[in-house]
């Protein structure tokens, strides 16, 4: 596909709306830009935190910890790795 787009007076561009549609882009999704020399890529972000959140509960769930188990198993993980790290003052 070849479009033009125009820059806007604070630095905004509008996507053409049959690119927004075809690839479900959506008000607030958010893109990374690289400049490769003077050719702009535009890759969308996709946001890990609630699929990092979801993977952590699925694995919560299938050890049968609760959260106060799983809590207590991290600051003794936490205490640990500090006293390896930075020893034991």
């Amino acid at each position: 596909m070849d479009t033009t787009v125009q820059v806007r007076q604070r630095g905004s561009l509008t996507l053409p709306a049959d690119l927004r549609e075809r690839y479900g882009i959506e008000p607030g999704d958010t893109f990374r830009l690289l400049d490769l020399d003077g050719i702009f890529v535009l890759t969308p972000m996709t946001p890990m935190v609630p699929e990092l959140a979801w993977e952590i509960e699925r694995a919560r769930v299938e050890a049968g910890l609760d959260t106060a188990a799983l809590l207590t198993a991290l600051r003794e993980e936490r205490a640990r790795y500090v006293a390896e790290t930075y020893g034991d003052d």
